[in-house]
Order: structure tokens, then sequence, then C-alpha cells
């Protein structure tokens, strides 16, 4: 079996530190690679050779195959691990590390290929019973038997591009007097965003919960299920707020999921780490969505709850190793929650943000991790996903790590942008989400911007006349306004300080 002994990640940010943290536990050296934009960041400091491939713009840097696989052969790299994004679920490029003589940390690119299809992934599921949503099997070529067919499985239908993701090439249609437009809109999105403009369509779920299994293979046959992850609080079709276990799903909803991932990965030969995501309607009948062939975003909620470092046991299969446990072996313990913090202001639609990382202070204690690759006085890229960092708490129970989450993100202090911060405690504190009665549909139907306004006209009245107190440096004013300010939550006050700019 093949050591890997240097490995470059073809990647930037949290992923590229989090990837290279686990490589130095295990001995094996790291090369970084990065564009101007990044030349700063903590992942090129961390790596044991780091190298610049270009500028800014991820196509002539982060996106640039023949300039990572220069590096791999002028440092005499063993192995890349793509990360998540950028290069990581494409076909070509896993097949271009392997026929220079390099391991990919990832699956094949026959099984990426399959799976990048949501059309051919369906139809490589379909052979292991996997509950489907009903619809058309195949792209549409004749609209005429495509209306046939949603009059059929009743509106709202979901027309969505094979090659899609993010929300790109998706659009629902209420009713028929509409089909024709959504699938102008459809098929041109999909086209821009993937150079592919086949479309198929799906009965479209209402109130779906998206519900997701973490999988792992191995080159010897063996495929385990490492539970479920809820991500159903997203905005834009992308998640915001993932946790581990579900409060959503039973024990024998989560036997059936896991055997019905464990299948699909099965069905196209997976090796490696890998994603398989179900949506659930209110009845708690279930279907396979799409499968995602790499490191999740959210991976760590399934490492906190199983013990398990999923990048670790990457490297092990790439290395040709087997897997060193059973299903049997694996266990739910406690309960993890994540948010991405992104530069976005949540009450402005959440659109990106940009700006520099005046004050920078993360949380800290026990049970709370954070996986981010920023420093306070960075500025934040335009160039790329405007995640900062991934806050993740740890309980022993959902309640605790709820908890533990509204603390750390108090005690979180960002300034120069516009973060998520805000609109995670508002989940975390709402009663749909402390419940479990929530769905995708939580942003539409439970948040505006009004609500992150935590401030009130008496902590305002209060805070200004104490600043103009210690202004004036009057003693005899300043008494009653202590007395004023300690009324005031002090959680508001750190809510505001990474509100403000």
């Amino acid at each position: 079996m093949p050591q890997i002994k240097k490995i470059l990640v073809a990647n930037r940010g949290e992923i590229a530190l989090r990837i290279m943290r686990t490589a130095r536990e295990m001995n094996i050296a790291t090369v970084a690679v990065f564009s101007e934009a990044d030349r700063k960041s903590p992942h090129v400091r961390y790596a044991d050779e780091a190298v610049c491939i270009g500028p800014a713009p991820s196509s002539e840097s982060y996106l640039n195959t023949d300039k990572i696989l220069g590096v791999c052969h002028d440092l005499g790299v063993d192995a890349i691990h793509p990360g998540y994004g950028f290069l990581s679920e494409n076909a070509g490029f896993a097949r271009k590390v392997r026929d220079a003589g390099l391991i990919f940390i990832g699956p094949s690119p026959e099984s990426i290929e399959i799976m990048g299809s949501k059309l051919a992934a369906k139809q490589a599921a379909s052979h292991y019973n996997i509950p489907m949503v009903p619809g058309t099997p195949d792209a549409i070529d004749d609209r005429d038997e495509a209306k046939r067919v949603a009059l059929a499985i009743g509106y709202p239908i979901l027309i969505k591009a094979s090659a899609g993701g993010g929300g790109k090439g998706m659009r629902v249609v209420d009713q028929e007097a509409e089909f024709d437009e959504q699938m102008n809109r459809a098929v041109s999105e999909a086209q821009a965003a993937f150079g592919d403009g086949s479309v198929f369509i799906e009965k479209y779920i209402t109130s779906p919960k998206h519900i997701e299994i973490q999988v792992l293979g191995d080159h010897h046959g063996n495929i385990v299920h490492l539970f479920e992850r809820e991500c159903s609080i997203q905005r834009r079709h992308q998640k915001v707020v993932e946790e581990a276990p579900s409060i959503s799903i039973t024990p024998d909803i989560r036997a059936e999921m896991g055997r019905c991932a464990v299948d699909v990965a099965r069905s196209c030969g997976y090796y490696g780490a890998g994603t398989v995501e179900f949506i659930m309607d209110e009845d708690r009948n279930f279907y396979f969505l799409e499968m995602n062939t790499r490191l999740q975003v959210e991976h760590p909620v399934t490492e906190m709850i199983t013990g398990t470092d999923l990048v670790k046991e990457m490297i092990r299969i790439a290395e040709g190793q087997p897997l060193t446990f059973q299903q049997d072996d694996l266990h739910i313990s406690g309960h993890a929650i994540e948010i991405r913090v992104y530069a976005e202001d949540a009450a402005n639609h959440f659109l990106p943000d940009i700006g520099t990382l005046s004050t920078y202070i993360k949380p800290d204690g026990n049970g709370v991790r954070v996986d981010d690759g920023f420093e306070q006085g960075m500025e934040i890229p335009i160039y790329y996903d405007p995640m900062i960092a991934k806050l993740v708490t740890y309980g022993e129970n959902r309640e605790t790590a709820i908890r533990k989450m509204i603390r750390a993100i108090d005690e979180y202090q960002i300034t120069g942008v516009q973060t998520t911060l805000p609109f995670c405690r508002f989940v975390m504190q709402h009663e749909a989400f402390v419940s479990g009665r929530f769905d995708t549909n939580f942003v539409t139907r439970h948040f505006h911007a009004d609500l992150l306004n935590t401030n009130t006209d008496r902590e305002i009245a209060g805070m200004a006349a104490l600043l103009s107190a210690l202004l004036n440096g009057s003693s005899r004013e300043t008494e009653p306004v202590q007395n004023e300010i300690a009324n005031v939550n002090p959680s508001k006050w750190k809510a505001r300080q990474y509100i403000s700019r």
C-alpha cells in the first residue's frame, strides 16, 4: 500500500487549515497553494511549504489545474486533498491527478461523474430500491410530455438543473400557466452556471426537511454511514445552521435512511468520504436528493458525535487501508450544532459584505470549536465565498448544545463587516427551532430584518448618557447613568459589537 508523505491542499482558508492540522498529527508534510489575495492567510503560514499560484480570481489560481500539478511535481508531493468547493467535485481534475501518478484524496473520477449529474445519480440509485421524488427520469426534451407528467404528479412542481447546485437552475412552478416561463429561466440559468442546460422536473415538497447522511467507503468494498445531519435552516437554498443528530427522525428512520445512503454509495463503487442528501416531508417520508462526492462544510458536527476524524479516515482510505470499524462499532454520543459565520448582512437579504476585520475575537471554552481561516486585521476578499468561520458547539444533549451556541455567539466579537451571527442567535432562540418544528422555509416564515434589532430605546438612551458623562468628566452625572446601565442585558451589548461596523 502507498504511504502518503506529503499532501498538497488544493484549497484555502479554514478547510485548508483543518486538513493540514490532521496531516501534521499523522506526520505528513503539507504544501499550501495560495492566490495573491491570500498571501497573508493563516493556512499559508501553517503549511510546511507554500507556493503562490496566481492572481486573486479563482480561475487564475485555485482552479488552475496545470499550476497545481506543476507545484506537486516540483515539490515531490504524493497526494492532493481538494477540500470542498473549487476542484473537489471536478472529475476531470481527479483524473488528471491520477494520470500524473498522484493520489487523489477523494472518490474515483467515475464516481464523481455519476453523482455529479442528478439524473445519472438517480438512475444509479434506482437499482437499490431507494425512494425517489416523483418526476421525470430523464432530461426534458419534449415540453408537452413534461407538462403531462407535471399534471399527473400534481402542481406545484420543481424544475431542476441536472448539473446544478446551490439553488441555480431551480424554479418552482405553481400552475401550468407558469410552466413555459419558468422552464426558460431554469434552462438559461443552468446553461450560464454549469454549461449544461439539461433540466428535469420533480414533485415540489412544500415543507421539506433537509437531512443528509455521512458515508465512508474504502477500496475493499466496505461502506458505513456515520448517521445524519439536519441541514434545514437555509437561505437561498444554502445551509446556515446544521446539527447532528436530527431532532426530526426516529431510530427506525435513521436506520433505513442510513441503509439507503450506503446503497447509494455502493451504486457507484464509492470510496472516501461522501454525503447522501435526502428531503423528508411532513409525514416523514424521505426521498433521495443527491450525493456530494467530497467532504462537507458541516462535517465537524459528525466528528463531534462520533469521535471520528473524517479527514484522517480519508487519508487512510486514499492509502488503500481498510476501514478500522464496522457499522455496529459506530454510536451517537451527545449533540453538536454548527453555524456558518458568513460576511453577510442578514438584515439586507443576506447580501455579502466586504471589509477589514477591525475586531476579531473568537469564543472559547468547553464544548466550543471554531474552524476559521482569518485573523484580526485581515480583509474579507470579494473573490471567494464569504464564509469567515464555522462555529461548532457540543453538549450531552441538544438543549445544552443550543445554550453553548448562544453563549459562544455572544462571545464572538467581529467588527468591520456585517455577519450572520445575529441571525444565528435569532435561530437558536426561536421556538420553531428549539421545538424542532421547522423546515427549509424557516427564513421565509419566521425571519425578517427588524427582528435583529435588539436595541431598545431605553438602552440607547442609557449608553448615550454614559458616553456623554465620560466625555464631560462629571462624576455627578455618572452615578445615575451607571444604575441605568446595570439594567442592560450584557448579551445585547455584545450583540451590538458584532452587528456594528
